[in-house]
């Protein structure tokens, strides 16, 4: 039984009442492309070593319980609905190029699809018929709680904390909705994940790169188990991120303005958002001038002050180089982009790469630091061997709401990541299928799910 939506509306009412008709087309088509997005990542994010440890983790340390089994991303084995997250989670985020958002300064597709995808899997394996508007509106809850919890936490924390933190909150109110939950339990879940999730700072891994990155592989588990917890009766309300005094500007609008749809942001390169302004600029340099990576003697790269902590010069892990801007700035001048090609340890040791990143310089920019604010700034100047100064004005990335990835821009780079892991056939019958998923039946669903939890 559903209740129409009234506004304005709490948290727990909206994540329990709203229904698949309430769905602005908007907020669908950013889902779909978000669906096509995160898949090619979690195709090539399969072949990578850590995802490999965190889906042997998984099986070590989440076997099939209660709850069910559910398959492994781009994997197919075994685990429980909390590891199957684990592991999916990890999975995509060990290629930094999913979907984002600048205002909460992360991510949230890369916890949320693993979740969701391990819950529906295990629903579906006990007999439950679900199709892909159940899944859009479960995503649809978890990307908005999200996003408005995000916003929360960075306005009332001293630190910096990863995606990991927030993304908790929302992947356990979609699940706790998807477990038929009560508004009431809702917010427990919503609490318990908050209180249990990492709050791990960012700045962290930014200066010391590991394979912890985001936090989302921690905290999609997080969500999925509060959930889980919150239905059987455990309690952990008031989450403040949703329902403290200081949360309360940040949920205005709920279920009438979709953050989701005015705030994602597509990754045209795989690596810190940070480093794209500087990635396109030095891109459209290069081509601008006709220039051969031969040609160039040096790089400046002015730019926001967080920015310039990533520097990563000399990059010896691929955790090193996804929080790094001279050494893909450098890759994108050798080698005219980053594809499957340049996310393998080998890249690290080109010496014609490495060259062009010993000679770039990162210059700590205070205006573009203070422009940079829900934004990211930077400017590039390519010194030629010939002493020639080529500069570009300070620029956002490509792929924000105001310089958007075109449709054709997501799929080229889904078919560039996913068809030499999965084969052309499968990709491009995985495109078909998560470019429509809203509109499949119980029976299409099944087969996307087949699609995104077997292995290479």
């Amino acid at each position: 039984m559903t209740a129409p939506l009234a506004l304005p509306i709490d948290m727990a009412g909206f994540a329990a009442w709203l229904r698949y008709e309430d769905l602005p087309p908007s907020l669908l088509a950013t889902l779909r492309r978000s669906f096509i997005d995160t898949m090619g990542v979690a195709a090539v994010g399969a072949t990578t070593q850590m995802s490999g440890i965190a889906r042997k983790g998984a099986v070590a340390l989440f076997g099939v319980g209660t709850a069910g089994a559910a398959r492994m991303l781009m994997d197919g084995r075994l685990v429980s609905p909390s590891g199957a997250a684990m592991a999916g989670a990890f999975t995509v985020d060990s290629i930094d190029a999913h979907d984002g958002t600048s205002i909460n300064k992360g991510h949230a597709g890369s916890a949320l699809f693993p979740a969701i995808l391990a819950v529906a899997d295990a629903m579906r394996g006990q007999g439950r018929q679900i199709t892909g508007q159940d899944f859009a509106l479960w995503l649809a809850i978890g990307y908005e709680v999200s996003y408005r919890a995000g916003q929360v936490q960075h306005a009332t924390c001293a630190d910096y904390h990863t995606s990991g933190a927030w993304t908790a909150v929302g992947v356990a109110v979609a699940v706790a909705r998807m477990l038929g939950a009560t508004e009431d339990e809702i917010r427990h879940a919503a609490g318990i994940a908050e209180y249990h999730g990492p709050r791990s700072q960012m700045m962290r891994c930014i200066d010391h790169p590991t394979m912890l990155r985001d936090g989302v592989g921690w905290g999609a588990p997080a969500g999925v188990s509060a959930a889980y917890l919150a239905t059987s009766g455990f309690t952990g309300a008031p989450a403040l991120t949703c329902e403290g005094a200081d949360a309360v500007p940040y949920w205005a609008g709920l279920g009438d303005a979709w953050h989701t749809v005015e705030h994602t942001h597509y990754k045209p390169w795989p690596c810190c958002r940070w480093a794209h302004p500087s990635l396109d600029a030095a891109r459209d340099l290069m081509i601008e001038h006709d220039l051969h990576h031969e040609d160039v003697a040096g790089v400046e790269i002015r730019t926001f002050h967080n920015a310039t902590r990533l520097a990563g010069h000399t990059p010896r892990t691929m955790d090193e180089f996804a929080y790094s801007i001279a050494f893909p700035v450098a890759l994108v001048i050798v080698r005219g982009g980053i594809g499957p090609a340049e996310l393998t340890p080998a890249i690290l040791d080109d010496p014609e790469v490495l060259r062009v990143s010993q000679a770039t310089t990162l210059i700590d920019d205070p205006e573009l630091t203070a422009m940079s604010v829900g934004k990211r700034w930077a400017a590039v100047t390519i010194l030629t061997k010939e002493g020639r100064r080529l500069s570009a004005p300070p620029r956002t990335p490509r792929g924000d709401t105001d310089l958007p990835l075109s449709d054709a821009e997501i799929l080229a780079k889904f078919h560039g990541f996913a068809d030499l892991v999965l084969g052309a056939e499968r990709a491009g019958r995985l495109a078909q299928l998560s470019g429509q998923f809203d509109s499949l039946d119980a029976e299409g669903f099944g087969q996307l799910l087949d699609a995104v939890l077997t292995g290479p």
